[in-house]
């Protein structure tokens, strides 16, 4: 909502000393948060003047355009007294007319720069402005032409054109409606400074009587409100005055035509949406009604709709003729000819107008206001202000006919402790002091022993409970003066287990050089082929949103992949080397179980009633995942760098595992979209033997979709189960002080035979006196026969209490070789 300084001082005598700055930050601390100043003239610099066009030469040029050389006398602002000659391409002035001139060296918004020079045969020494160029407006056909009185040539133009003039724009909340006013602001204004406000809905109007326009409201819950009055003899040639369209066009809105402005003028200054309608269109009585099926209308904006039920409309005997509330119809519109206006000031239930906009999606200054609530009690002030404004500058006549259909709601009233106010915001406020303060925003207020009544003014809907009056004390009081307490930490509480874990999981990831980023969380089937799913994969069976953010994405993501992938890309695509990405979220698998229930929010569900809403929630494990692409290790002078592949992945799962003290294994699997011979299922060892997910190297044609290298690699496991096995504590490891023995062994097996499941049986062959084993060779070739492979593994062997003897080692060392050659068909080889 803009407000101009000069409207809001108009209704408010606030001292002089008040600075437009102080006053928007007052008003902000009310709750009318500021949001932006703006001084329309303030990009202008400069001579910038009122003119009198003297001549008036019409000059076709060969490019079909006619351009005006004109004499313009500027009074002694050019500082000869001559007047000034200029080149103008309009065409809607004429001698003798009062002008906008800017003389050379002034600089118009946007930097234009203003200066003598020579065009289409003359020296054209200023401009004669429209509103446009002065940031006024969008005209930009015809120049500003003054009114006679707007004063000598050579005078400021900015007073006159209002340039001088400080707007504040605030940022509205939903449920003070009253504040899309200058009623309301101006209220709030007094109320900063304690100064006398006058409230322009205050007026003597006319009484209802049998003559007004003929009026039935057939749905008064949906309306209970109606009013009507009628001018006639409106002079169609007339113009909105200069102030009032000036003051439209700074609070933000388009000057029109009279009738339209004089409605939208009103609105801005009461709060009270107004309709016109043209008075010799409408045929018969107006009716307030609901819409019947099928039934259609075209608005004001051209948009044929198709009505609902739920719609309020208006009607006469010609059908309907606009949405209530909201916007009017095409077919009693106000035109260039109308001569005759019927103005409508209704009362609007409020939730049907915020219902009607939604399912139209049709927004307008109307219907924002009445969705959130005006004040009901003035629908016949309105009426009346309207009806002046047109008579007083349209020549029209006002009618005696007054129609007032309903009546308003009966005010709401409040009980509140009178203690509550200290209650809840912690300041020492007095009874008394709530009982001032709640009369200051416009309640009537009644103190009885230890309970304050307060009956909330027409105009604040949005007071309904005694916490809502508690909120308007506070900010009478000031919110700065609410303590700032810390509350006591409970003992014994701190990070959950989840918590400190899935730290752990960030720190160990941090440490092996991945980054943490977070991505957008929906898919569509595009990312599913992207990454190759078969059909049938579960991952394909997603959740779908009813209202996606985008249509190409509706769906709620089963794998963080793809959106890990896009980011690694991305990051590549800037000039990265090389990449280490990884994501914690969850992930969603639709449990078909048919929709949740919808429960009301005035009573908590039962306990039965909140597991069938817990039942229809589709399972969300939490996955992590992590991309590994381009360069892993960095080459220079000490040599040759190296790119991620499958065994960067599936160490990665190993250091994470080994954080948590989580025994896991690993076994070659074949799983879209990873690479099918570089893929390894990881799962916990020993009797668990639960799945976490898979590790290895990405298809190359995945790469190729997801504009990744050829080769890189990923992880994506389930951490839920990861955690699970997690242990809290990591115990430390056992130091023995006693020498290692290193023992070498090279097995021979089938190609088919994986290196893990060989590491595997060694290891559980060797016993307790293994303390680690590690591949470092592997090979294949003529020496080892088709189809075979030698794998070489380096057995470190230590004992806690001793030296081990040659013997104990080579035992250890045989046991280890003998139950690999029984698992996994292993020869040592020679």
């Amino acid at each position: 909502m803009r407000a101009p300084v000069s409207w809001i001082r108009e209704l408010v005598d606030l001292p002089d000393e008040v600075t437009t700055e102080q006053l928007a930050h007052r008003l902000t601390d009310l709750g009318l948060k500021l949001e932006a100043i703006h001084r329309s003239g303030a990009e202008i610099s400069g001579p910038l003047v009122v003119g009198r066009v003297l001549t008036m030469e019409s000059e076709p040029q060969k490019n079909g355009k006619t351009i005006n050389w004109c004499t313009v006398d500027v009074g002694d602002a050019n500082g000869s007294g001559d007047p000034q000659g200029i080149v103008c391409g309009a065409h809607n002035f004429a001698p003798g007319d009062l002008v906008v001139v800017v003389l050379p060296g002034g600089v118009l918004p946007g930097g234009f720069e203003i200066s003598a020079r020579k065009t289409y045969g003359h020296v054209s020494a200023g401009m004669i402005c429209s509103a446009r160029e002065l940031d006024l407006g969008e005209d930009h056909d015809g120049i500003i032409v003054l009114p006679s009185d707007a004063g000598e040539p050579g005078d400021d133009a900015r007073p006159v054109l209002g340039l001088d003039e400080e707007v504040i724009e605030f940022e509205i909340n939903p449920d003070r409606a009253y504040a899309l006013s200058l009623r309301g602001i101006a209220r709030e204004a007094a109320l900063a400074y304690d100064a006398p406000y006058r409230d322009p809905a205050w007026r003597a109007t006319p009484s209802a009587n049998a003559d007004g326009y003929p009026v039935e409201v057939e749905d008064p819950a949906g309306c209970p409100v109606f009013v009507a009055r009628t001018v006639s003899g409106l002079d169609p040639a007339a113009s909105t005055p200069d102030w009032m369209a000036r003051r439209i066009t700074q609070a933000g809105m388009r000057p029109i035509s009279l009738a339209v402005d004089v409605t939208n003028y009103v609105m801005l200054e009461l709060g009270r949406p107004i309709h016109g309608y043209d008075a010799d269109k409408l045929q018969g009585t107006i009716r307030v009604r609901r819409a019947r099926e099928g039934e259609r209308l075209t608005t004001l904006d051209g948009v044929d709709r198709e009505l609902s039920p739920e719609d309020l409309v208006v009607t006469d005997d010609s059908g309907i003729i606009g949405l209530g509330g909201v916007m009017g119809g095409e077919t009693t519109e106000m035109s260039a000819t109308t001569t005759g206006v019927v103005i409508e000031s209704a009362h609007w239930d409020a939730v049907a107008m915020f219902r009607t906009g939604k399912r139209h999606r049709l927004t307008s200054e109307a219907g924002k206001r009445n969705e959130r609530g005006v004040d009901p009690t003035i629908c016949g002030a309105a009426a009346d202000r309207v009806a002046e404004l047109l008579a007083a500058h349209g020549g029209g006549t006002i009618e005696p006919g007054v129609t007032v259909v309903g009546r308003p709601p009966e005010p709401v009233t409040i009980d509140m402790p009178a203690d509550l106010p200290a209650r809840i915001t912690g300041i020492d406020i007095d009874p008394l002091t709530a009982v001032v303060d709640l009369g200051e925003i416009g309640c009537t207020v009644h103190k009885e022993g230890d309970v304050i009544t307060a009956t909330v003014p027409p105009w604040r809907p949005d007071l309904t409970d005694p916490f809502d009056l508690v909120e308007e004390v506070a900010r009478i009081v000031g919110y700065s003066e609410v303590p700032s307490v810390l509350p006591p930490a409970p003992p014994g509480r701190g990070l959950t287990r989840e918590q400190r874990l899935r730290r752990r999981v960030g720190r160990t990831l941090a440490g092996a050089g991945c980054v943490e980023v977070v991505s957008f969380p929906f898919v569509g089937d595009a990312a599913f082929d992207a990454l190759e799913l078969p059909g049938d994969d579960a991952r394909r069976h997603a959740v779908r949103l009813a209202n996606p953010l985008s249509a190409e994405e509706p769906s709620y993501t089963t794998t963080l992949l793809p959106g890990l992938f896009r980011q690694a890309a991305r990051n590549l695509g800037r000039g990265v080397d090389g990449v280490s990405l990884f994501e914690t979220g969850t992930v969603a698998f639709p449990v078909d179980r048919g929709p949740a229930p919808i429960y009301g929010v005035d009573w908590r569900p039962s306990d039965d009633e909140l597991a069938k809403l817990l039942a229809a929630i589709p399972e969300q494990p939490l996955h992590l995942a992590v991309v590994l692409a381009g360069e892993r290790e960095r080459g220079g002078w000490w040599g040759e760098g190296r790119e991620a592949g499958w065994a960067d992945a599936i160490g990665i799962v190993r250091r994470l595992a080994d954080e948590l003290g989580v025994e896991v294994q690993v076994a070659a699997t074949t799983r879209a979209p990873w690479h099918p011979g570089r893929c390894a299922l990881v799962s916990v060892a020993g009797a668990a033997g639960e799945e976490l997910g898979h590790a290895g190297e990405l298809h190359p044609r995945v790469c190729r979709a997801f504009g990744l290298p050829q080769r890189a690699a990923a992880v994506e496991i389930d951490l839920d189960v990861l955690l699970r096995h997690a242990v809290d504590v990591r115990p430390g490891p056992d130091f023995s002080t006693f020498p290692v023995a290193k023992e070498d062994v090279a097995l021979v097996v089938d190609a088919s035979v994986t290196a893990a499941a060989v590491e595997a049986a060694l290891r559980e062959g060797a016993g307790g006196l293994l303390e680690s084993i590690r591949l470092f060779d592997v090979y294949t070739g003529e020496q080892v026969g088709a189809g075979k492979k030698s794998l070489a593994f380096r057995l470190r062997f230590r004992a806690p209490d001793r030296t081990l003897t040659e013997a104990e080692t080579g035992a250890a060392r045989d046991a280890a070789v003998a139950r690999a050659a029984e698992v996994t068909g292993a020869v040592q080889r020679s």
